[in-house]
């Protein structure tokens, strides 16, 4: 079962061997550690696949999961089956709530039970994050893209499509139009939305609004600037599978029309001139002129606009944020013994994640950079030869999560480009 994957370790293992046995071995166990440890064939045809040491699926990490493995699926079967079920079941999962970020294989019950918030029982968790609603089109797209197979796209994924459309509508207006709210009793700030569950006030500006981050922390500020790239990225890739697939004229329109919204939002609003980068993207703002000026390393991040696709990696505003980003100024980039990168209030102060270190390579134009980051990325798995959530950059051996399947995709997909921009 799935023999393109294998296949594709063997082949990079072997290349890897003459430039690092070690870089190899990690290698070889990050690169399938999603399909070995995370995935389910369900008999109604669809895929689940846990994020690792949660038995619940993110919307976002199952899609980061396997994208790695999409451009195998064009000769293999297995993969096809597979991913199409990730993409069914996504499906599935957003029109039981599109609010939700985290879902249980069957309806349980199982997860955050206690929130204040309407919860069904298939849901883990509802923290209503933009990205959530943007990684299972990117999913489609690649897909798509790769193997021009049309069987993945169903009835519900269709309706899926217009779903998102309709929500992201409502959440332009968040304060006038919704009523999603979340509040989560005896946590950290992080965990909960203030003012009622409602999250800060936010003046109109086409963008969308979000409660919470990729890393599943509040927003403090409601309009999350990269999760608006991202969605300005899959709203025209919804417009373009609404023409080529379904010839829904309706969705065509209303998806390009959002996307063109948002990028004036951004372009408009989610900008500041910092005294020494210049004009670069905030992380967060209100609309009000209210900016929060940091990044995270979960994707999406400001980091990676041009993985994104919302930017070139040459543009001279993504550049300044760049520099940001990867400096002091950046209030979660840290540097030790071992790295320097991007770290998250998600874990504890001056941890770096390789998520992080991973996306600053494969955003990087800068092959000695790349190389750099390799090297960190294997220094620093504490003799685990996996990806962790985070470690501390002076001690590696002290980190979270040794069980985190995106990080180790992310990692395996890194390894191979890295591969194809080296000269044999």
């Amino acid at each position: 079962m799935y023999s393109s994957v294998y296949r594709k370790i063997e082949e990079t293992a072997d290349r890897l061997q003459r430039i690092d046995p070690g870089l190899s071995e990690i290698f070889q166990k990050c690169y399938p550690n999603t399909l070995e440890t995370t995935v389910e064939l369900l008999d109604d045809g669809t895929s689940f696949v846990i994020t690792g040491d949660i038995p619940a699926m993110w919307l976002r990490d199952s899609s980061a999961q396997v994208r790695p493995y999409i451009q195998l699926a064009v000769d293999d079967p297995d993969v096809q089956r597979m991913i199409r079920g990730v993409i069914e079941r996504q499906a599935r999962y957003l029109m039981l709530d599109p609010y939700a970020n985290a879902f249980n294989k069957e309806p349980n019950g199982q997860g955050h039970s206690g929130d204040l918030t309407v919860k069904g029982p298939w849901v883990w968790e509802r923290k209503y994050e933009l990205d959530s609603l943007c990684y299972p089109v990117q999913l489609c797209w690649d897909y798509w893209e790769a193997t021009q197979d049309r069987m993945v796209f169903s009835e519900t994924v269709h309706t899926m499509f217009h779903r998102i459309v309709e929500i992201m509508r409502v959440e332009q207006r968040h304060d006038r139009d919704s009523e999603y709210a979340f509040e989560r009793t005896g946590c950290p700030p992080s965990d909960t939305l203030p003012f009622g569950g409602r999250g800060t006030r936010t003046n109109y500006t086409g963008m969308i609004w979000s409660g919470f981050r990729p890393s599943d922390d509040a927003c403090k500020f409601g309009f999350l600037i990269p999760s608006n790239m991202f969605a300005v990225i899959i709203l025209r890739y919804i417009g373009q599978l609404a023409k080529e697939i379904y010839r829904d004229h309706s969705l065509i329109e209303s998806a390009y029309k959002l996307s063109v919204e948002i990028e004036f939002g951004i372009e408009t609003y989610g900008k500041v001139k910092h005294p020494e980068h210049g004009w670069m993207y905030a992380y967060e703002t209100d609309g009000f002129g209210n900016y929060n000026l940091m990044d995270d390393a979960n994707v999406p991040s400001l980091l990676s606009i041009p993985y994104l696709g919302y930017r070139d990696a040459n543009d001279p505003v993504y550049r300044n944020t760049r520099k940001f980003v990867l400096s002091p100024d950046n209030p979660y980039y840290s540097s030790g013994r071992f790295a320097q990168g991007v770290g998250s209030p998600h874990t504890p102060p001056g941890h770096i994640w390789p998520i992080g270190l991973i996306i600053q390579g494969l955003t990087s134009i800068d092959p000695i950079e790349r190389d750099d980051l390799v090297r960190m990325l294997v220094s620093t798995t504490a003799g685990t030869g996996f990806m962790h959530e985070s470690f501390h950059p002076d001690r590696p051996d002290t980190f979270t999560r040794e069980w985190f399947a995106w990080a180790n995709s992310l990692f395996g997909e890194f390894i191979c480009r890295w591969l194809e921009q080296k000269p044999e």
